[in-house]
């Protein structure tokens, strides 16, 4: 039975993740901030599905954005299950409004949990990964790590630094015998969009005048969207995570954009192989590919 962690599993992509992994025989360690606070209420349900269905799922602490909690997590995983084969990526925030009026504090906090909490939990579980048979990391991103949206501009900011990150990973860690792939998902009624917080600098803001409400209203035709017949189903991103983990080892593709793509898809597959040629032909490091 493969063992899969899932970061963010209190809801949208993480909890849904959770279940379709675990009805399909995965053991499942779905983490999440606040288990005896804010999110003890998941942590029942998931628990109770997953005593109604015996289901695999152990419900744990984790806050990426602290080196303590996911030190804390890897003793616990190394004592009960000893080992790990994947880990989903999946915890993040976005924060939509005018890019400049974001204070240094607030980017510094969509980057601690978006790109750095990746790095964070990547750096802890990867011995275990590297132990494993087929060990591979899925990392959560979005079409605004590589389209850039006007207002999601430390959003996408976050998102470009983690595609960087994880194509860099893949490369270095092919020797090693672990695989990395990114999911890049379209816009789906997840509540990500309405997650974060709003701009601390109100001075800027007043400078833009009747523009500072440009991002609330694009957020409300994403939600009239959003409940419409037409809105995508979020189901697609754990059935796309499912995919990647059941592809053989070393054919998953670097990155795969899900839903509607704006053409993201397109851009992935033109940008490869300048990429690919990069790595194997002006570096020498065809074994890298």
């Amino acid at each position: 039975m493969k063992k899969v962690l899932i970061t963010g599993s209190s809801n949208g992509f993480g909890y849904l993740a959770t279940l379709t992994l675990a009805r399909k025989g995965y053991k499942v360690w779905a983490t999440m901030r606040d288990t005896n606070g804010k999110n003890a209420q998941k942590k029942q349900e998931l628990e109770s599905i997953a005593n109604d269905e015996n289901l695999a799922i152990t419900v744990a602490e984790l806050d990426v954005t602290s080196a303590i909690s996911t030190n804390t997590l890897v003793e616990r995983i190394i004592k009960e299950d000893v080992n790990l084969d994947v880990l989903v990526n999946n915890a993040g925030i976005m924060y939509v409004g005018i890019t400049e009026a974001y204070s240094l504090e607030q980017v510094e906090e969509q980057f601690n949990t978006n790109f750095f909490g990746v790095i964070r939990t990547s750096k802890a579980f990867l011995p275990l990964l590297k132990k494993s048979d087929d060990g591979l990391i899925i990392n959560i991103s979005s079409l605004a790590g590589r389209l850039v949206f006007p207002y999601f501009g430390v959003y996408c900011a976050s998102k470009f630094a983690l595609e960087a990150y994880s194509e860099s990973l893949k490369y270095e860690l092919k020797p090693f015998g672990v695989d990395v792939t990114v999911i890049e998902p379209g816009p789906y009624p997840s509540g990500l969009l309405y997650s974060g917080p709003k701009e601390d600098d109100t001075k800027v803001l007043e400078t833009y005048g009747d523009m500072a409400g440009i991002p609330k209203a694009m957020l409300d035709n994403f939600g009239e969207f959003y409940k419409s017949e037409n809105a995508p189903n979020p189901q697609e991103i754990p059935n796309a995570i499912l995919k990647a983990i059941e592809t053989e080892k070393g054919k998953r593709p670097i990155r795969h954009a899900v839903g509607i793509d704006y053409s993201t898809n397109e851009l992935n597959s033109k940008t490869a192989p300048i990429q690919e040629s990069l790595v194997k032909d002006a570096l020498q490091m065809a074994h890298l590919i």
